[in-house]
């Protein structure tokens, strides 16, 4: 076995090894108020060691990469990210010894830049949100290095047929639950990673779930899922990092979810709050806009009288957001609406007094 193999050898033991380490992610109950027969659940992916769903992408992401040859041990790695595959990516990067570039959005919250830097990633800013492509590969291909695409390799790098992948976990810890088999999964669209592999599934092995993606208003996503020849958005980009694009990606795959919606950032925002305040826990504002989702299902739900349960996903903790979402003047300046779904929020998951 030559050098090269060899080192290829052990970088991906390392991986795998730090999978092997990693405990499968909670599945949280959530009480609900004046929804009998529902049942609402929270996967906790912010348990990851690097505190984000995109841990798991992340992983596969390198996997993919280097059992194609793409990765050596001089190779610079270079990512266009929000924030959160980023300081997955920058973990896994220190993990091989090997230099991480993201590119991401100036506008990124200061508690994701500082995560970054602190898994060893430098952070190259663009002001427009949609310069983090080009640029990214601009910087792969000046520094001889290798661009991770998550938006290109989302999909393909998961193994969505089972193998401890997000949706076979969900099944399996919903196992011994009232209603085992969902009704509704609901997650947002970032790359459309995530909602592949639950959408492809779901029909692999045959079960009844529908998969709906909750989608930030300016984004590209639900207008593509409503009319195909849609392919991007210009105008306002959304403050709810993580999910929401304005061009479809080459990872999103509309044929495999059942339903979008789309929904406010002010509501976003007020729900992450609201949830978070529910659990005694910071969450996110895509775990926001994934409550609104679930929210709007539970009361058609109701007002159909059917019973099931409903799983979605915590993406990631409030507290990368103190910053932003979580922080008064910030949400005054971005002149979001406080009150926006309080009335269903406080219905359906009162505040404990």
């Amino acid at each position: 076995m030559n050098t090269q193999r060899e080192w290829l050898a052990r970088a991906v033991e390392i991986i795998r090894a730090e999978q092997h380490r990693s405990a499968d992610t909670h599945l949280i109950g959530v009480p609900l108020a004046h929804a009998p027969g529902i049942d609402l659940y929270l996967k906790d992916e912010s348990s990851h060691p690097t505190g984000s769903l995109k841990h798991r992408l992340a992983r596969s992401l390198f996997l993919h990469a280097l059992c194609n040859g793409w990765i050596g041990p001089e190779t610079t790695l270079v990512e266009s990210s929000s924030g959160s595959t980023a300081v997955s990516e920058a973990y896994f990067a220190r993990l091989l010894g090997l230099r991480f570039i993201a590119v991401i959005p100036a506008a990124t919250a200061a508690e994701k830049v500082a995560a970054i830097r602190h898994q060893g990633g430098h952070c190259h800013m663009v002001d427009d949100p949609r310069q983090v492509y080009d640029t990214a590969e601009r910087i792969a291909r000046e520094t001889g290095g290798h661009y991770l695409d998550q938006f290109t390799y989302a999909e393909r790098a998961t193994d969505w047929r089972g193998n401890g992948c997000i949706a076979d976990s969900i099944f399996d810890q919903m196992a011994r639950e009232r209603h085992p088999v969902p009704a509704w999964i609901v997650c947002g669209a970032g790359t459309g990673g995530t909602s592949a592999t639950i959408g492809r599934f779901i029909r692999y092995r045959g079960f009844s779930s529908n998969l709906c993606v909750a989608d930030p208003e300016h984004s590209v996503f639900h207008r593509h899922f409503a009319d195909r020849s849609v392919l991007t958005v210009t105008g306002p980009v959304s403050c709810v990092e993580g999910i929401g694009r304005p061009r479809v990606e080459p990872s999103f795959m509309p044929e495999v979810i059942d339903r979008m919606i789309a929904v406010p950032d002010s509501a976003s925002i007020m729900a992450a709050r609201h949830i978070s305040r529910v659990l005694g826990r910071g969450c996110g504002p895509s775990t926001g806009t994934n409550i609104v989702a679930c929210l709007e299902l539970i009361g058609e739900m109701v007002a159909a009288g059917a019973s099931g349960s409903i799983v979605t996903l915590l993406c990631d903790p409030g507290e990368r957001y103190a910053s932003t979402c979580f922080d008064d003047a910030w949400v005054a300046a971005k002149q979001l609406d406080t009150h926006a779904g309080a009335a269903r929020l406080q219905h359906f998951l009162p505040l404990a007094v």
